[in-house]
């Protein structure tokens, strides 16, 4: 695919051969863009940003500087081989970040949603799967093969440990340590991180109703504080709360087929 005629190259630029630039786009001072990059229109690589590999980008993300996009993988068993990156559209994708594509020892894609935040130093690894809405604060990490549902929130200085799971709607507070699942609409924090309840600040600026928080927070009180142990919980949760679909979204992530433990409370 060629490059738009309309778009907007500086000439410290270098795009290589090979590359597709869409219609709109801006390569801003001193940027590189290599051979199998293709970047869909209107966006904007403000300057010294370097995009390689086989990396797609969607349309209307701006990209800030220094930031470092489909590069090889940080991890001793890649080979060179040609796996993928693919980011949706507008994101927002600050100073330093850095994305890596892929491995054999996975899906050889890592997946970026769209409509994402990620901020200064933000990195996420080879085969992640980050969803829609998502916000990496400055420095946060994902290790490879760490998934993260839509909306959620990781602060500052955190780190995912690789193969964890981040459910949808959750909080991660800054400088945790995440090495085992969170479950959706959860909120943790510590070294290591420990469930501490729900997401209701998020729940809230996400326009969910009261009665819908009330029953999640009803479900979580049963899930990790009733008799019994959590597995002999679930049933009877999924049960009592079969219309409210976000409970549901729990109970399926805790029901899903994973080696990981979960983020449960301290005292529990």
């Amino acid at each position: 695919m060629p490059i738009a005629s309309d778009a907007e190259i500086h000439p410290t630029a270098v795009v290589a051969d090979g590359a597709s630039i869409g219609s709109g786009c801006k390569i801003g001072p001193f940027c590189a863009v290599g051979p199998g990059v293709q970047i869909a229109e209107k966006v904007e690589l403000i300057s010294h940003v370097a995009v390689q590999g086989l990396t797609e980008i969607g349309e209307e993300t701006r990209i800030f500087p220094f930031a470092s996009i489909g590069s090889e993988p940080q991890d001793l068993k890649y080979a060179g081989e040609q796996s993928r990156l693919k980011i949706g559209a507008r994101n927002r994708i600050r100073e330093h970040v850095t994305m890596n594509p892929g491995t054999a020892g996975d899906r050889m894609l890592t997946t970026v949603g769209s409509g994402g935040l990620f901020m200064m130093g933000a990195h996420v690894g080879h085969d992640c799967q980050v969803g829609d809405n998502v916000i990496l604060a400055n420095n946060a990490t994902l290790a490879g093969h760490v998934a993260i549902g839509d909306f959620a929130v990781l602060g500052g200085l955190c780190a995912i440990h690789q193969f964890c799971r981040v459910g949808a709607h959750a909080m991660v507070g800054g400088m945790s340590g995440v090495e085992k699942d969170v479950i959706p609409f959860g909120s943790v924090i510590g070294n290591r991180a420990a469930l501490g309840g729900l997401n209701v600040i998020g729940l809230r600026r996400r326009g969910f109703d009261r009665q819908t928080i009330h029953a999640l927070r009803s479900a979580y009180e049963t899930l990790f504080f009733g008799e019994g142990v959590l597995s002999e919980r679930v049933d009877p949760v999924a049960e009592a709360y079969a219309d409210i679909e976000p409970v549901q979204e729990i109970i399926r992530f805790i029901r899903a087929d994973t080696s990981r433990s979960f983020c449960t409370p301290r005292d529990t």
